[in-house]
């Protein structure tokens, strides 16, 4: 395995590039994996979602004066802010899990199979009040579980941990949902949320993975395949290359599926995004197997803050992505601020902390000749990347842009 450490060029910010020595793009797409992943179940996620109020394509944009400024050919930005007024691509996820969740269980309850119209329409509101929605979230995932109970008639509680801000604690109780803050790490909240669930009956929507939780995160990477596959669709021709942020890796493991299954052996190098802070991805290419990252995770990427990879991600990612890089929160801040007053024609961009690790990403490593070459990353380059959030803090994105201004 390669293992490169490497600085901005121009700047001190350190970054660490790891290659995947699992990886190949001629890797099969195997069985198991479609078991996860599978162009039937996302016709099926595609179907439900582009049916719910609200849905809307989100823009993807060619970032022309940001191209120029990388010395690459093509910029690609899937803007994800406005999806369905949640703010991130976590509303495709969340929702489509509790959607699918509350069909089996007022199913069964009514000992009859109930379709998903019936769920959407809300045809069984006492049956939908039984059940218990919970999760664990650094923010956006727990707004999208509580906006999907609240759009499909289901109570919420909704885990958080220390670092997660009163802003984004305040976001979620918009929804109805009852939110109850731990003093761990977000890793710490998902095994709390677990544990309270177990004990009350309740019904975790994770979008994480772990040994004897493996099939409601199925249904929520599914549903982010459908950001993927807007994009895809989109494109004027294939990308070279994806850069992904990752925290537990459930997005990048959607993303990097959806390119494999549509392009098979000429799909694009897959990159992966870690903050420096929470670098899970980092560690376990390193390492060849999932790996742990202890400690507070205090990042100010705080959608990425995860110790703990997925496990599902892993069966996807450990053969059909790339690399894993890790970047400071610098970077993030000195990327938020460049979409936000792009230089030239590109359009303004409202990214929040967690949106940009892939961009942050993509510029050290066209920074440093040595992780150009290793990443095949020239000038021919057609990049695409994923705003995943926008100012879902409002509080803090304000504080970042008035950093600048002054």
């Amino acid at each position: 395995m390669k293992f490169e450490l490497g600085r901005h060029e121009g700047d001190a910010e350190d970054y660490t590039l790891c290659l995947n020595r699992a990886a190949a793009k001629d890797a099969p797409w195997t069985d198991a994996q479609d078991a996860i992943l599978s162009d039937r179940g996302f016709a099926e996620a595609r179907e439900t979602i582009t049916r719910w109020q609200g849905y809307a394509t989100t823009p993807l944009y060619m970032l022309h004066g940001q191209a120029a400024e990388l010395g690459i050919d093509a910029l690609y930005y899937k803007d994800e802010a406005p999806r369905f007024g949640l703010g991130s691509f976590k509303a495709l996820g969340g929702a489509y899990a509790v959607a699918r969740l509350l069909r089996r269980e007022i199913s069964e309850g009514l000992g009859r199979e109930i379709s998903m119209e019936e769920v959407i329409a809300g045809i069984h509101p006492k049956a939908a009040r039984g059940v218990t929605i919970c999760c664990a979230t650094d923010g956006n995932h727990g707004r999208s579980v509580a906006w999907g109970a609240e759009r499909f008639g289901a109570r919420c509680v909704i885990y958080i941990h220390a670092t997660v801000s009163e802003g984004r604690k305040a976001a979620i109780e918009a929804y109805g949902a009852e939110v109850r803050r731990i003093t761990g790490n977000y890793d710490d909240s998902v095994r709390e949320a677990q544990e309270t669930a177990a004990r009350e009956g309740w019904f975790i929507v994770s979008d994480t993975s772990y040994p004897g939780y493996m099939e409601v995160p199925k249904d929520v990477m599914q549903g982010y395949e459908l950001m993927a596959a807007e994009a895809f669709d989109a494109l004027p021709e294939p990308p070279t290359h994806i850069f992904l942020q990752t925290g537990v890796g459930g997005m990048a493991a959607s993303v990097a599926a959806l390119a494999k299954r549509r392009w098979g052996r000429d799909r694009p190098v897959v990159v992966l995004a870690d903050p420096d802070l929470a670098a899970c991805w980092v560690e376990t290419y390193r390492a060849g197997a999932p790996r742990v990252v202890a400690g507070d995770l205090d990042t100010m990427m705080a959608g990425l803050a995860c110790g703990e990879i997925s496990a599902l991600a892993w069966e996807i990612l450990e053969t059909h992505a790339d690399a894993a890089m890790a970047v400071p929160d610098g970077s993030a801040i000195r990327d938020m601020r460049a979409l936000a007053y792009p230089a030239g024609d590109d359009p303004a961009l409202i990214a929040g902390e967690s949106a940009v690790a892939g961009l942050s990403a993509l510029r050290a490593a066209r920074a440093d000749p040595d992780a150009a070459i290793a990443l095949s990353l020239a000038r021919d380059a057609r990049v695409l990347i994923f705003g995943t959030e926008g100012d879902t803090d409002p509080e803090l994105y304000a504080r970042i842009m008035a950093e600048e201004a002054a």
